[in-house]
């Protein structure tokens, strides 16, 4: 069901549905193993090249790339086309907090290799950047290191993949939770670069108080300082890395937004994926992931609001429950991707 209208005021729970993220399954972040390297290739721009590049099974396979502005090298899960006779389009789709570097990913807790199994678009989802946001950070922080992702994703990595897979240039981006925000702001700070972008679950407001404290909880979970990443609070890149103030530079772009209420719903029962039958899973998921789902459609309802304002065309699907969790995520996948697809001529 499409939606365009505006939530009331936020109440409290945001901050403390932000505080209660990290209790949430797939915030560890423990050490991924690495695939053993197939070879390398030529430096490809400023440093960024392709490290290596191993078959996993059928079209996956891992892809490591070198960051030159990180300075680390960053493994990627890739997806290539069903047909690759053909240069084809790039999704690239990114992970929530975890970054995809604990057991929280789009591989390991949706039906996303079947899913793409007779589709002609690459899949690209980086294995890093948990609790950066996805942006580049003013300073390297103690704990999270050197984030430099909004320069790794929108200049460094796209031409590595461009060359690395043979694509036809063309991109769009879509995320979850942490990186349902993140998506947003990367199209709006690369506006030329994707064709759609899709944003799950994700709060769009983040120099707002209370979208500035969801950002703080979020980032402190992985033991980050965002005085490291945005500055003070009243620095002005808390502004400029917000969807909700720059939502002007979201036109021209093809738009999916979605969101449940935080209600328990169909995949929150004992027998759902992910839940197995434990109950102190099922109450987790409902009580904290219901609470966290809630304060981000407020913030979801506040950007469908700002966007009819604007004036810009935007499809945002509010489902009437449904908490922070992987099988609404798969769904949301699943219903946005008619318009990824027709967003990158597929």
């Amino acid at each position: 069901m499409v939606n365009r209208t505006v939530a009331g005021r936020y109440g409290v729970r945001l901050a403390v549905a932000a505080a209660l993220a990290a209790t949430l399954p797939g915030f560890g972040v423990p050490a991924l193993a690495s695939a053993d390297p197939t070879g390398n290739t030529a430096v490809a721009n400023s440093g960024t090249y392709l490290v290596s590049n191993t078959n996993v099974k059928g079209r996956q396979s891992t892809m490591t790339v070198h960051s030159a502005s990180m300075d680390r090298d960053i493994p990627l899960q890739v997806i290539t086309p069903a047909d690759t006779s053909e240069p084809r389009p790039t999704l690239y789709l990114l992970n929530g907090a975890g970054g995809g570097e604990d057991s929280a990913s789009w591989q390991a807790n949706t039906d996303l290799v079947g899913f793409f199994a007779d589709k002609n678009v690459n899949v690209v989802s980086p294995l890093k950047g948990a609790f950066s946001y996805y942006t580049d950070w003013e300073k390297p922080d103690p704990e999270l290191g050197v984030n430099k992702w909004t320069t790794f994703l929108t200049e460094e990595l796209p031409p590595v993949i461009d060359e690395a897979l043979g694509t036809n240039g063309v991109n769009s981006i879509a995320g979850i939770s942490m990186a349902g925000t993140s998506v947003l702001s990367l199209a709006e700070s690369a506006p030329h670069l994707y064709e759609g972008v899709g944003a799950y679950s994700g709060c769009a407001m983040t120099s707002s108080d209370p979208g500035r404290a969801y950002v703080n909880l979020v980032v402190a979970a992985g033991g980050g300082d965002t005085t490291n990443m945005w500055g003070p609070v009243d620095g002005p890149d808390w502004a400029a890395n917000d969807p909700y103030v720059n939502a002007e530079k979201l036109r021209g772009l093809d738009i999916w937004v979605s969101n449940g209420s935080g209600l328990p719903g169909p995949g929150d029962r004992l027998d759902s994926p992910g839940i197995d039958g434990d109950v102190a899973a099922l109450a987790n998921q409902i009580i904290v992931g219901g609470a966290i789902e809630a304060a981000t459609n407020q913030c979801t309802h506040a950007l469908a609001g700002k966007l009819y304002d604007l004036g810009i065309p935007a499809t945002f699907d509010f489902r009437p429950t449904g908490t922070h969790s992987w099988s609404y995520w798969e769904e949301d996948l699943h219903k946005s991707w008619p318009m990824l697809a027709a967003s990158m001529g597929i």
